[in-house]
């Protein structure tokens, strides 16, 4: 298993070891100890699957004041999954980071409190399981905009089916007061 960290502290791409023969594969797609050792020591409390077709952009979400960090992977087709920082303070605040994950690949992206996350869909349809080190609160999430011209993320779509929230998302400046701040406890 290899953890291979990002150029955003804190975001962590896993590569599990994946064992397969004529029968099929297995994995392991947590295991405390050892994502301990390669710096995802948070608990996990809740576990979230969503399904998604072709062209769909969840995202970009956080919460305020219970910040969930976030593993994520494709169980079903492939996403190209983002994390953005938005620590004020933070020597990468507004720096993004984005990473295919596939069923076939069976990467997975761990993206930490103080980060704003989104994935779109570019296989025909996607399911999507992610664990969770904070229980969802809808009253205490924010969403930034997927296109705000200040981060720039380079989306391998133009045109993403977006939910009413996320079109009517706000850009990362209009929302700063609310963001964490660098260093401070999480």
């Amino acid at each position: 298993m290899k953890f291979n960290h990002t150029t955003l502290d804190g975001v962590i791409l896993v590569e599990p070891t994946v064992h397969g023969d004529d029968r099929g594969f297995f994995l392991e797609t947590y295991h405390r100890e050892k994502y301990t050792r390669g710096g995802i020591a948070e608990t996990f409390v809740q576990d979230n699957h969503s399904r998604s077709k072709q062209g769909t952009l969840r995202g970009l979400h956080a919460q305020r004041n219970n910040p969930q960090g976030k593993l994520v992977r494709a169980v079903e087709g492939e996403i190209f999954d983002v994390a953005v920082d938005v620590r004020r303070g933070s020597p990468t605040f507004g720096q993004w980071v984005g990473e295919m994950l596939t069923a076939e690949n069976f990467r997975q992206l761990y993206v930490p409190a103080g980060f704003i996350h989104g994935f779109c869909v570019v296989s025909e349809s996607a399911q999507v399981e992610y664990k969770c080190t904070a229980l969802y609160d809808q009253e205490d999430e924010y969403s930034v905009a997927w296109n705000d011209p200040d981060i720039g993320i380079e989306w391998p779509i133009a045109t993403p089916l977006l939910s009413a929230r996320d079109s009517a998302a706000k850009r990362l400046r209009e929302l700063e007061a609310l963001l964490p701040i660098f260093g401070a406890a999480e």
